[in-house]
């Protein structure tokens, strides 16, 4: 049974992290850069992020829009310009200039209708769409203007859908634009009932994160992108292998959304260590689930330790068995430090994949034979 999911990537954040993501997933399905498939013994499910073409060539379902050229530019000249169809990168001619209103009603409006157009192909091709993940940034004018647009579009068109987003908060120190707060406030109030779950991602912990953990004085983007593709891997993996315990789509906005307005969940992932340490260490799945806990793993600069949880999603993959899991979690919950709501006692939500982590050649990320992602509600967002 297929469960496809539409990838749309919108503005230059949405986009580079677009081909880390794919980067990444041609890597674990061993799909080649140029669509070709390199194992066709395997029979790991394609159909989810894939689409197949007659001449047996892998075609993501997904579609990039930015409303100015130069970006998706360097993917149609990249090493992935043969993978994706060519319609599906949408440009425009001129920038939103970080500008919220440029993005929702001046340009934006101008190729709603292109992206909406080839939005519903996609779903057409596919058999039973299951939801849209929705990639952008919070301060740039696309990804904030054009993404609350894009969002009112869709759920009059797909209301029954899920849309997963995953939106680079702007950070408290690193700023890219002076009007980020302005934009972010906008966006977050137009799509706060058109979006199921949003994931919010941080420049700053990640940077952090980047530093402290992989050992980069000064990580650029690419690095950013790719652990951030390693989060977005882990929550869409048992929609692609097989595994003990299945996450679908609908479970995240079913376990983490209490009520339909809170619904920006924290993101961690563990373990992000450098190559030069990774052989010193145990990555038992005890030690994992800890360090999911501790705040600098956080993509999100708070500190849930003041706040309460709502509800926590643990997404483990590689060797790891429902045993170890329940006895990690059995120790989380007696710590002082990780406080639940009092009407929701039992917060824990677990899925379980076989398939290990993949690791880009050439990034400073060392391969771990488990991984964990968890994904939590709490009430330290605020901050």
């Amino acid at each position: 049974m297929p469960r496809e999911c539409i990838s749309i990537h919108l503005g230059q954040a949405g986009c580079q992290i677009g081909s880390a993501c794919w980067e990444l997933y041609g890597l674990e399905h061993g799909i080649n850069p140029d669509g070709s498939c390199g194992n066709p013994e395997s029979d790991a499910d394609y159909t989810a992020f894939y689409q197949e073409t007659g001449k047996g060539k892998y075609v993501p379902r997904s579609v990039f829009l930015d409303l100015e050229p130069s970006v998706i530019d360097e993917i149609r000249t990249g090493p992935y310009r043969q993978l994706f169809h060519p319609e599906s990168m949408i440009t425009g001619k001129e920038d939103a200039a970080n500008n919220f209103a440029r993005g929702h009603y001046t340009i934006g409006k101008e190729v709603l209708d292109r992206v909406v157009d080839k939005v519903r192909k996609e779903a057409e091709n596919a058999s039973s769409p299951q939801g849209f993940f929705i990639f952008h940034s919070f301060g740039g004018g696309t990804g904030s203007g054009f993404a609350s647009l894009l969002q009112e579009r869709l759920s009059l068109e797909f209301a029954k859908k899920n849309k997963l987003d995953f939106a680079i908060y702007p950070a408290p120190q690193t700023s890219t634009a002076v009007v980020e707060p302005y934009n972010s406030v906008l966006t977050t109030h137009s799509a706060m009932d058109h979006s199921d779950v949003t994931f919010l991602v941080d420049n700053d912990a990640v940077f952090n994160i980047c530093k402290n953990n992989l050992d980069i004085q000064h990580s650029s983007y690419k690095e950013l992108n790719q652990l951030i593709a390693q989060v977005v891997s882990s929550v869409t993996a048992s929609l692609r292998f097989e595994g003990a315990l299945n996450v679908d789509l609908n479970e995240f906005q079913t376990n983490l959304v209490p009520y339909p307005r809170i619904h920006f969940p924290l993101v961690t992932y563990a373990p992000v260590i450098s190559a030069a340490k990774s052989g010193h260490e145990r990555h038992s799945v005890p030690e994992l689930t800890a360090q999911c806990f501790e705040p600098n793993n956080q993509m999100v600069v708070c500190d849930p330790r003041t706040g309460k949880y709502m509800a926590c999603v643990l997404l483990y993959r590689g060797d790891t068995v429902a045993k170890d899991i329940n006895s990690a979690i059995q120790t989380m919950k007696t710590k002082r430090s990780i406080q639940f709501v009092e009407w929701c006692p039992t917060g824990f939500k677990v899925g379980i994949n076989n398939a290990p982590m993949t690791v880009v050649p050439g990034s400073s990320q060392a391969k771990a034979p488990r991984s964990v992602c968890m994904l939590s509600n709490t009430t330290a967002i605020v901050e």
